[in-house]
């Protein structure tokens, strides 16, 4: 039981820490508006990713059905929406003299909206598809030995986001407010860029 929850936590952790989109978008809230609004976007993404986990672990054939057959509308969707998140991101100047927000509906907005993006990222639903396979291997039947899967990834997946946040909070006060806004543009435009690969692989497997 104990290597499943392993395998579980290494998958997590690999798929979370694998630079995107969600990845820059995290960051930068950490270091613009402190540890804990990044802890919380970060969780959104380990909740997307336990979804996917659950639904390969589990073997939901009709989620997996819709999801693969709606593929072409996430990618484009998804990829819109990176695409403005990144302009916005890039263009808008970022309030590095305020007191980081810790409000609910502030850090609600924050965890709804990493976990609508990580839903809808076509690169989340592309390596959680590749590796359904793996995910599901050696599990037959029963609840237990799939949810002890599904709850290591979700652990996985959360130590990396909490790692992310803790290290970009320890450089927030030692950078300038140059540097955050060269760290702005920088995951902005490349938010965008990724945006921008979601249509194009749309258009090309249409």
């Amino acid at each position: 039981m104990s290597s499943l929850l392993l395998r579980g936590f290494v998958l997590g952790f690999a798929v979370a820490a694998t630079p995107g989109p969600i990845f820059f978008l995290c960051l930068r809230r950490t270091v613009v508006s402190g540890w804990l609004n990044g802890l919380v976007s970060g969780l959104g993404v380990a909740t997307a990713d336990g979804f996917y986990a659950a639904v390969a672990a589990f073997g939901i054939s009709a989620i997996a059905t819709a999801i693969s057959a709606e593929r072409w509308w996430l990618a484009i969707g998804g990829g819109a929406l990176l695409v403005v998140l990144g302009l916005r991101i890039a263009l808008v100047e970022p309030k590095t003299t305020e007191t980081p927000s810790a409000s609910g509906g502030g850090l609600a907005l924050a965890y709804a909206s990493t976990l609508g993006l990580t839903i809808t990222n076509p690169a989340t639903i592309i390596s959680f598809a590749a590796l359904a396979a793996t995910l599901s291997a050696g599990i037959t039947g029963g609840f237990l030995r799939p949810s002890l899967l599904v709850l290591g990834v979700l652990l996985g997946s959360l130590v990396w986001w909490i790692l992310l946040a803790a290290v970009a909070a320890g450089i927030r006060a030692r950078i300038t407010p140059r540097a955050v806004r060269v760290i702005s543009v920088a995951s902005g435009l490349a938010i965008v860029v990724l945006g921008l690969a979601a249509f194009a692989s749309a258009m090309l497997s249409s």
